[in-house]
């Protein structure tokens, strides 16, 4: 088509083509619009100007720096991001100057606001051709069933805004899997609809899928606080070689930034990590609060400040939807203040009369901070073990979370040089995990530290549901040594970063929005949520209990489910593969793990129709087979039996060795259940020569 003015007339005639194609369709079916009306219609679309306002034609930019043409709510001319308010673009492709071309700017421009309502069909989407629809669509793809696997969606045309993209660790029956992440199958076809993914916070069920899905999503800007993106960038490095780089840009809890259509505000939230922030999104339907992580602790800013005059000042603008964190939404009252856990750490310390041993989350950074200041206070010699503690604790160091007093630090090669009470250690494993520091150590498997009489190991965290076994098990290994253990049970010695009822409730008051979405948990969870909504005035049909992949939409100020659902189903990580482990091999993994495998290989002469020698066996967690010689010797005498038979006699006739291999697996199974009652996986092997 050439290039330059001629190449931009010929998409302008091309377009005007399909538009006033597409009218003449709308002419032969509505019929209940007049000549008038339609007639008008064609007018404005054939009478519009070849170009584009530039604010128009940038209105989607990946850049926030671009102004809008209009506020999403349609109230008042846009408000452009001041310059203490505008984000900092952190390396990769994402990094530029105000003045230069934003990332991924060679994307459509967007309609003028005549045209922006006419109806218009989007590009076919797994063989099908959906129409954009002009109502807002709330669609969570995680987080909804689950503690873990944090996700949201909101869409309005051919906007999208991600909110989250975070992982779950895998459950005790998904053997070999390192965890699980979003689907994104919904957002095929639309990545150049993307404008923006905003991350709440640094936990890994908020970022932990982001290496995997940003390269399948196109690359759009990722928006967070300080150590949200510093955290990110470290992990990317892990994933240099199977992702992309990333367009990173850096928020403040007080930044204003536009990304399409939606205008996006932020606000601090009291959570166990720095620089946790939730999200004001206005858009044409209404303001969308999503809290993420959040909890109320108006006694302390050790784990930040839930900015309670913020989310009043967007209740006073009768907020849309509120999405609010439901982790903790089972337990009664009010979350414990860090001012009290701080308190009760340094009684610890200072009746300590041997070594002290703290497990904990390597993210628990304002709570670390805490242990090293008491530490420099009561003038203990502070180890810290476990390689994501000391990554966290570098990075937060860096950026002004942490203060290390000099000297309270040392190696942990250094430990024998001081008296044991002088001795505090800072480690992972308070979840039990099997290679982290605590469960080494209680094992006898650290190069350095030994459990011994005398020690105290202070678990400061909770127990994640579904770790209750493991942690158990840890803690029973520790008494074995003669250690005593203290827990959050014992004592007030962890403050979860999740708001409980009470603090649920108070969110309700302050934001007053037209309808609830609980988000961030176990079904039960999100009920419990709605039940303490509805007690506090909420009507059912205010109050959204949905599902992974159910989709919400919004018009007219009214927020419902709909029937339609996006893909939400498991996509496991497994080493390198992203999604090559589905239900088949989970299955099998399953069965082997429960009554293992049983593999039968038969030598084949193809021209004697016979088995040459005995058939070996190989068993893995099934039988010892030194203790079961009687039982392979049947197994082997019913293989011959089954081959031979089922290749026929006189060497005549192709042979069927999917019908062979069938046979064995079949008989030979039924033939160990009878005389085991198990059911090991059995792999028939047969080699012909």
């Amino acid at each position: 088509m050439g290039t330059g003015p001629h190449r931009r007339d010929s998409f302008l005639i091309i377009n005007k083509l399909r538009l006033s194609t597409y009218l003449y369709a709308v002419e032969g079916i509505a019929s209940h619009m007049t000549k008038e009306h339609i007639g008008a219609a064609r007018k404005r679309i054939r009478g519009a100007q070849p170009t584009h306002k530039k604010v128009e034609a940038t209105d989607k930019s990946r850049s926030p720096q671009q102004p809008q043409p209009r506020r999403p709510d349609h109230t008042g001319p846009p408000r452009r991001a001041t310059e203490h308010s505008q984000p900092r673009h952190e390396g990769g492709a994402g990094q530029h100057s105000p003045s230069a071309r934003p990332a991924r700017s060679r994307r459509p421009q967007r309609m003028p606001a005549h045209r922006a309502q006419a109806p218009r069909l989007t590009p076919r989407i797994a063989g099908q051709t959906l129409p954009i629809k002009n109502c807002l669509r709330v669609i969570p793809l995680g987080g909804m069933e689950e503690v873990g696997r944090n996700m949201t969606v909101l869409e309005y045309a051919d906007n999208v805004l991600i909110i989250d993209m975070g992982l779950q660790f895998p459950e005790e029956d998904m053997p070999g899997i390192d965890y699980i992440i979003p689907n994104v199958d919904y957002l095929k076809g639309k990545e150049q609809n993307i404008v923006g993914a905003i991350i709440t916070h640094a936990h890994y069920d908020h970022i932990g899928a982001i290496p995997h899905l940003i390269p399948k999503l196109g690359n759009p800007p990722i928006f967070g606080t300080d150590l949200t993106i510093a955290i990110i960038k470290k992990r990317q490095e892990e994933y240099k070689d199977v992702s992309s780089e990333l367009n990173l840009n850096q928020i403040t809890k007080d930044s204003v930034i536009n990304l399409g259509i939606f205008k996006i505000e932020f606000f601090g939230v009291s959570h166990n990590i720095p620089g946790a922030v939730g999200v004001a999104v206005h858009t044409p339907e209404g303001i969308v609060i999503h809290t993420g992580d959040f909890k109320i602790d108006e006694r302390s800013g050790i784990a930040g400040v839930t900015e309670l005059d913020k989310l009043a000042r967007w209740g006073k603008q009768n907020p849309l939807l509120l999405m609010s964190d439901s982790t903790n939404s089972r337990e009664t009252g009010k979350q414990l203040s860090e001012v009290d856990v701080s308190t009760e750490l340094d009684v610890i310390v200072l009746n300590a009369k041997g070594r002290l041993i703290f497990g904990t989350f390597a993210s628990l950074l304002g709570r670390l901070n805490e242990i090293i200041q008491i530490a420099a206070k009561h003038q203990k010699k502070l180890i810290v073990e476990g390689r994501s503690m000391k990554i966290n604790i570098e990075i937060a160091r860096e950026l002004g979370y942490i203060t290390v007093p000099k000297g309270v630090i040392i190696p942990v090669e250094e430990m024998n040089q001081y008296p044991r009470n002088e001795i505090m250690i800072l480690a992972t494993g308070a979840q039990g995990e099997d290679r982290a520091v605590l469960m080494r150590i209680a094992n006898h498997e650290h190069p350095y530290i030994e459990a011994e009489k005398g020690d105290t190991f202070v678990f400061s965290s909770s127990v994640i549901p579904g770790n209750e076994r493991t942690v158990q098990r840890l803690v029973d290994k520790l008494y074995r040594e003669g250690v005593e253990v203290i827990n959050y049970r014992m004592m007030d010695i962890h403050a979860g970063g999740h708001a409980k009822q009470e603090d649920l409730r108070k969110l309700i008051e302050v934001v007053k929005p037209r309808f609830l979405m609980p988000i961030e948990g176990n079904h039960s969870f999100l009920c419990i949520h709605g039940k303490l909504a509805k007690s506090m005035g909420l009507t059912d049909e205010q109050i959204i209990i949905g599902d992974n992949g159910q989709i919400v939409e919004c018009s007219n100020g009214v927020c419902h489910k709909t029937k339609e659902r996006a893909a939400s189903e498991y996509v496991f990580v497994d080493g390198l593969g992203v999604g090559d482990v589905g239900d088949v091999v989970l299955r099998d993994r399953q069965m082997m793990a429960k009554d293992g495998m049983f593999v039968v290989i038969a030598t084949f002469d193809s021209h004697t129709r016979k088995v040459r020698g005995n058939p070996d066996i190989i068993s893995r967690g099934f039988i010892y087979m030194r203790e079961s010689k009687e039982l392979l010797m049947e197994v082997r005498r019913l293989v011959r039996r089954i081959v031979e038979s089922s290749a026929g006699e006189g060497g005549r006739g192709d042979i069927n060795w999917v019908y062979i291999k069938d046979n064995i697996r079949e008989e030979v199974g039924m033939f160990l259940y009878k005389k085991t009652h198990r059911h090991p996986m059995v792999l028939p092997v047969v080699i012909e020569i």
